[in-house]
């Protein structure tokens, strides 16, 4: 069994040589061993902790190898946070599986009740070995995680290396331990009072548009370039690249660098998923600091709010109201799975024309959002054509807000970004470029762009944060940041 589950290790990619840690080596089998002891303890049948022992470490190499596939990255101790998410929203992660892994998993899951049930032994001995392997197992764990010459391993986040130096089931393990024991950061301060209150706009609208990304990056084809990014581009205030973390998935990357404004290196271990954590440093969301300078903070979201805790996370942080898919009309089967971004973007305009009062606006859509297969769109081969097609609504999102909020008669800020490239089999795929396309357009209440030095500045999603307060602040008047030299011409219209 162990030796079984050492060769399915070698398998999880990255992987090189057939070398691992002393300490990576040590983890693995007591992990396995505690794995076999629990089963054991339960079933009294060592062929079947054997094979179920195996079984799992098979399921989590597959699934890391289908991750790593599809996403650039292996299994993370986050991952296993969003298991609910398979049964709540099957679609988001099945897809990364072929039809004949979907069959292979549900007859084995089939087989594996039955096999527990038929081979069930009811002698006592059986049952207390496992629960003596088990206690072993675990107890030598804790002993070993607390020893020096663990708690020296893996320092800082650098998933690949790591895997490659302990395995899998050894990364896994010291990556939660590390994300356990770090601690919450101080508190915010409140934006400082001594800003003028005339610089700060009426209206703050951020849209986090699902996968989107310059259609000219992705194909090199000048043809599919998007009239309303460019004009953006031209008009904006700011825009650039927004060097994203994430590829085909983790949206709440990019969400929370925008939101908290903390970066990758202050999150630590946080940065795979820092959802889940995200309870413990609310005062840094621009909800919670807009809010508290008078703001009316809403949250749209055309889906289900659970989904990554947003219907608990998102009122802690400041949002007085959240908007979700019960808001929004059925999804014609015509226009795709999800609310299509020009319904979204009509929605956010009645917001903004009812707006009397100071208003922080941010919407996360859900339109680009995969898989890309055949029966993706009516008429659409799927793919890169569906993903074009819905990308040019998005665009139409964008141009209609321009339009919106020039002629809301209120001043305003509008910043439009995407959360990560699409994962397109065939299209994109992982390990190439990852930036996505920002724009940040300012509006007096007169209707005028104030297009400053229509600068270009490549930023993380933390930076576009603090770029946003200092516009709301009024500190970036000219169009340039303190410090920051020369500002670049205007985009092509290639993009």
């Amino acid at each position: 069994m162990l030796s079984g589950s050492l060769l399915l290790d070698r398998t999880v990619r990255p992987r090189a040589g057939l070398n691992w840690s002393w300490q990576g080596l040590l983890l693995h089998l007591l992990v396995l061993t505690a794995t076999f002891g629990l089963v054991l303890a339960g079933s009294g049948s060592v062929v079947v902790a054997a094979v179920l022992a195996i079984a799992l470490m098979a399921l989590f190499s597959t699934a890391s190898n289908a991750k790593h596939a599809m996403l650039g990255e292996p299994i993370l101790f986050s991952d296993l946070a969003l298991f609910a998410g398979l049964f709540r929203h099957p679609r988001f992660y099945w897809t990364a599986i072929s039809v004949w892994q979907r069959w292979l998993l549900a007859i084995g899951a089939v087989a594996l009740v039955s096999a527990l049930a038929l081979l069930f032994v009811p002698r006592l001995v059986p049952h207390l070995t496992g629960l003596g392997l088990l206690l072993f197992a675990t107890g030598t764990l804790f002993l070993l995680l607390d020893s020096r010459s663990f708690r020296a391993l893996a320092p800082a986040p650098d998933v690949d290396a790591d895997l490659m130096r302990h395995g899998l089931i050894a990364t896994l393990m010291l990556y939660w331990l590390r994300w356990r024991y770090t601690p919450d950061p101080a508190a915010c301060p409140a934006l400082e009072e001594e800003d003028k209150g005339d610089a700060w706009p009426d209206l703050v609208v951020i849209v986090q548009c699902e996968s989107f990304a310059d259609p000219v990056e992705l194909t090199g084809n000048p043809e599919h370039a998007l009239p309303g990014l460019t004009r953006a581009r031209t008009s904006a205030w700011q825009w650039g690249d927004l060097g994203v973390s994430g590829f085909g998935a983790y949206t709440m990357r990019t969400e929370y660098g925008v939101l908290f404004g903390r970066s990758e290196a202050a999150l630590g271990f946080r940065r795979y998923d820092p959802f889940l954590t995200a309870h413990g440093e609310t005062s840094y969301a621009l909800s919670a600091r807009l809010s508290g300078r008078g703001y009316h903070c809403s949250f749209v979201h055309p889906h289900d709010m659970r989904f990554y805790g947003r219907d608990q996370l998102m009122p802690a942080t400041g949002f007085d109201r959240l908007i979700g898919e019960e808001s929004f009309p059925p999804v014609s089967p015509d226009s795709g799975r999800y609310v299509d971004d020009r319904t979204l973007g009509a929605s956010m305009g009645e917001l903004i024309d009812r707006a009397v009062e100071r208003t922080f606006l941010y919407a996360v859509t859900m339109e680009n959002h995969g898989p890309w297969d055949k029966d993706r769109l009516t008429g659409s081969s799927g793919g890169l054509d569906a993903y074009l097609r819905h990308l040019r609504n998005s665009d139409t999102m964008l141009t209609d807000l321009i339009e919106r909020l020039s002629g809301a008669g209120q001043s305003a800020l509008l910043v439009f970004f995407g959360d990560h490239r699409p994962s397109i089999p065939g299209v994109t795929e992982p390990g190439g470029d990852r930036h996505t396309p920002y724009v940040m357009l300012r509006f007096a209440s007169d209707g005028r762009i104030l297009t400053g030095a229509n600068r270009r500045a490549d930023l993380a999603p933390d930076a576009l944060h603090h770029a946003i307060l200092r516009c709301v602040q009024g500190r970036d008047r000219d169009g340039m940041m303190p410090g920051v030299a020369a500002a670049v011409s205007p985009p092509a219209a290639s993009g």
